[in-house]
């Protein structure tokens, strides 16, 4: 792809922030928050520090059911838990009858004890009374988009299931809902690719600290890092005819971050030379390659001579807890 174009994208973006857009609208369907924390079997709401950690697994995971149940609660039920999945941690207080050691008397002892929950979207054959309704869309793959993710080499796990679309830097992991969950295929790339290419972040790639220091949710180096991956997803998008929703999602998506961080002139600038160096890190593109339009480095022998790219400036990584959305 020509450097005009990597112009030609980010003057749109700027216009288009700058200018003020709507609101941004997720594009992933059947999409909801979950509520309180409560047991599925028991109808109970849990309480004190385990509200914290399920609500915190749900919202890192993309449950949007507040359900959850134990193992042995799955199966008494006619479902099971699905092969891989993970549980997670509720704590509570039993009282342990012991004897005082100075005394002698009877006494009870608080001792903190755990069991393992499941949420139920973890759970096959098990009704889910909060599961958000919708209409899964057709879903026809985008050749260039697809030859884009299969070839980016030495890539992070992409995985699929949920509501929610993020990336992990310490398992160096993407997760995505499945693709018929957006509303249409460029809205499933565009997410898609805005995740990838916060793994270009990686300390094993071209290491803007997201996994050795990630940055408060909302600070201005979030920011910087969520810029560089919308325009990153715009370049990609553009590589494969997906450019004029995907610029204006990315438009809307990224006004709130753009008034945080206004002040910085150098954004725009150091910003579109991170993107175009994940893109084509992602792309297969490394210094000392080159690649004629049109053509993938794995279609042809490359020749010694270097990427003319701007070098940006160091984005720092973002939280929060190591999740990027």
């Amino acid at each position: 792809m020509s450097h005009d174009l990597y112009e030609s994208i980010t003057a749109k973006v700027i216009e288009m922030l700058e200018g003020g857009v709507a609101p941004w609208r997720s594009p992933i369907l059947g999409q909801s928050k979950a509520g309180w924390p409560k047991n599925l079997t028991t109808g109970r709401e849990y309480r004190g520090v385990n509200v914290f950690l399920l609500a915190f697994t749900a919202w890192t995971q993309g449950y949007s059911s507040s359900h959850w149940l134990t193992f042995r609660q799955a199966k008494e039920r006619g479902g099971h838990v699905k092969k891989g999945e993970k549980s997670s941690m509720v704590v509570f207080w039993k009282q342990y009858a012991t004897t005082d050691r100075e005394t002698g008397e009877a006494i009870n002892v608080p001792v903190l004890r755990h069991y393992l929950v499941f949420n139920a979207e973890q759970c096959e054959g098990i009704a889910i009374p909060d599961a958000p309704s919708f209409v899964p869309s057709s879903f026809e793959p985008v050749y260039e988009a697809e030859r884009i993710v299969r070839t980016y080499q030495d890539a992070p796990v992409i995985e699929h299931g949920g509501s929610k679309a993020y990336y992990l830097p310490k398992p160096d992991r993407v997760h995505v809902p499945e693709p018929t969950r957006f509303e249409n295929a460029e809205a499933y790339y565009a997410t898609l690719f805005h995740e990838l290419a916060h793994s270009t972040a990686h300390s094993s790639r071209l290491d803007r600290g997201i996994d050795r220091d990630p940055a408060p949710f909302g600070s201005p180096d979030y920011g910087k890092e969520e810029l560089v991956a919308e325009m990153t997803a715009a370049f990609l998008c553009g590589r494969c005819g997906i450019l004029p929703s995907t610029i204006e999602s990315s438009a809307a998506y990224l006004d709130g971050w753009l008034r945080a961080i206004k002040s910085d002139k150098r954004l725009i600038v150091t910003a579109a030379g991170a993107a175009q160096r994940a893109a084509d890190w992602i792309r297969g593109i490394r210094p000392g390659v080159t690649v004629d339009a049109g053509d993938h480095p794995s279609d042809q022998a490359s020749e010694e001579a270097p990427v003319q790219t701007s070098e940006p400036t160091r984005t720092d990584a973002l939280g929060p807890t190591e999740a990027a959305a």
